[in-house]
């Protein structure tokens, strides 16, 4: 079988494109930038830009096609209020719909498609279950909601469609929003926490998405949506207490009144001065913990990293690139 995935050369893409060589599949990476990877000795690349109907179209699926949907924008860079609908859209939402109308063409009927966990907003009942009221809090979870909405359109018409609602991903060259954290621990300065520090925070490493989108495939893409976490997250202060042990830093953790600094936070971002995006900190210390068992049950996926292992592999990463040195990627099981 051919695996056609777009945004291939993006962070789950480059783990999940050699896992399928490995199968013996036929894979083609469809996306705007190719980097020096070394799977395309053995994998096609097509450039494409998903938020072009007609570059989509060039890609040429084909009916018997499996598809991945990996393309995204996330939530890094941090973009300022008025931008963000047309920062996230053109490639969450639209690019999505020109793949789906493509696959209508060619007749490709099996899709993974990669949502995420903000859809569902505000924390409601927990554990969280796919089951979970969805109510975004603000463009990049809408963006993404549409998509599921899309997805559910098109399943009534003969689409198989698998959906992945990930929680922060995390693995090889991919820092965002920790990179600030690490230059704290590394400066020895205080660490400040949303709230108490006492609720989980789970991460999902990128080696597991990449595998649970390999088990969609193999399960013969179910039409259902799946939670991908870590299993048993420890508390945020926990998780970061162990990180400054581990960096041998000064730091202290700095509880905070999560309602003062969620206040402050929605201040700075009216001003166009944010330094975290909302969806990120008005459910920083709420438990936010993704039941991931419906995976484990219909797809045989267990989750195989843990959140303290992700965490330090990250801040290896970042203390190697900073004295200059490179990290093979497929052995670090974190950032």
């Amino acid at each position: 079988m051919r695996h056609v995935i777009f945004g291939g050369d993006g962070f789950v893409g480059r783990h999940l494109a050699p896992k399928l060589v490995a199968d013996g599949e036929e894979v083609v990476v469809a996306d705007i930038v190719k980097s020096d990877l070394p799977h395309y000795r053995n994998v096609r690349f097509v450039q494409c830009d998903v938020t072009d109907p007609a570059s989509v179209a060039s890609v040429g699926l084909k009916a018997d096609d499996m598809v991945h949907n990996l393309s995204a924008k996330m939530l890094s860079p941090i973009q300022v209020r008025a931008k963000r609908h047309d920062f996230f859209f053109p490639v969450n939402f639209h690019g999505t719909e020109h793949i789906m109308l493509a696959m209508d063409r060619a007749g490709a009927p099996k899709l993974v498609h990669y949502t995420t966990d903000m859809i569902y907003g505000h924390t409601v009942t927990q554990p969280m279950t796919e089951e979970h009221p969805v109510a975004p809090l603000g463009e990049y979870g809408w963006s993404k909601q549409k998509t599921e909405e899309l997805a559910a359109e098109w399943r009534k018409r003969g689409m198989s469609i698998s959906l992945f609602r990930p929680r922060l991903i995390i693995g090889p060259g991919r820092l965002g929003i920790l990179e600030k954290l690490f230059k704290l621990i590394d400066w020895n300065l205080p660490v400040p926490m949303i709230g108490s520090g006492r609720n989980p925070y789970q991460f999902i490493s990128v080696f597991d998405c990449a595998e649970a989108a390999r088990a969609a495939w193999k399960a013969g893409v179910p039409d259902e949506a799946y939670n991908l976490g870590s299993l048993n997250p420890p508390p945020v202060k926990k998780l970061l207490g162990d990180l400054i042990r581990h960096a041998g830093s000064k730091s202290i953790l700095l509880p905070t009144p999560g309602w003062a600094v969620k206040r402050t936070l929605d201040l700075l971002d009216l001003m166009n001065m944010p330094i975290m995006d909302p969806e990120q900190y008005l459910i920083a210390d709420e438990e936010c913990v993704l039941d991931v068992s419906k995976a484990e049950r219909q797809l045989g996926w267990v989750p195989q990293y843990r959140d303290e292992d992700m965490l330090i592999a990250a801040y290896s990463e970042y203390r190697a690139k900073k004295a200059g040195h490179a990290v093979a990627t497929q052995h670090v099981p974190a950032e």
